[in-house]
């Protein structure tokens, strides 16, 4: 009976919050209106999730959100550096397609969605079978360094997390 009330607590929950970031005002009346969408969105739209992921590790979820926010500092740092020092002589852009070992479209999407958040990096394509990401790379003049830095910083932590 409760997973028919509450099919997606975690949406739920972040509807709540969002429609609270959204209004920008604590009322009583924004809260329970809040609430309600909380609770009727993830029942309207439960019938579009039937295999839903099942996250492995809070932790690691948490790890890997913090390694990206730390990532995305520093890559805003390289990119200015790139930009405003670099020779467009001595910058290197590269097309770099990555084997997936992620099968879940669920890891994939976090993962594509992961190097285009991390400013120099963009997810450009993913094959037809799902089982390889195109990325372009502002400056890689190591594409091949590239393509194991994604693989062992972010997959391998993806592929823990969901599979």
């Amino acid at each position: 009976m409760l997973r028919k009330i509450l099919p997606h607590p975690l949406l739920t929950l972040t509807l709540i919050v969002v429609w609270q970031m959204l209004v920008n005002k604590l009322t009583l009346g924004n809260l329970l209106l809040g609430a309600i969408l909380g609770l009727i969105i993830p029942v309207i739209t439960s019938p579009y999730w039937p295999n839903r992921p099942r996250l492995r590790s809070v932790p690691r979820i948490i790890s890997y959100v913090l390694l990206v926010i730390w990532d995305i500092i520093v890559a805003n740092f390289q990119v200015a550096y790139i930009v405003l020092f670099k020779a467009n002589a001595n910058i290197k852009p590269a097309w770099i397609s990555i084997p997936l070992d992620l099968r879940t479209p669920e890891a994939i999407t976090v993962l594509a969605g992961t190097i285009t958040l991390t400013p120099g990096t963009v997810s450009s394509d993913l094959s037809a079978d799902g089982r390889s990401l195109l990325v372009h790379c502002l400056d890689a003049p190591d594409p091949d360094s590239v393509r194991d830095d994604i693989k062992n910083r972010y997959e391998r932590r993806l592929k823990e997390i969901f599979e």
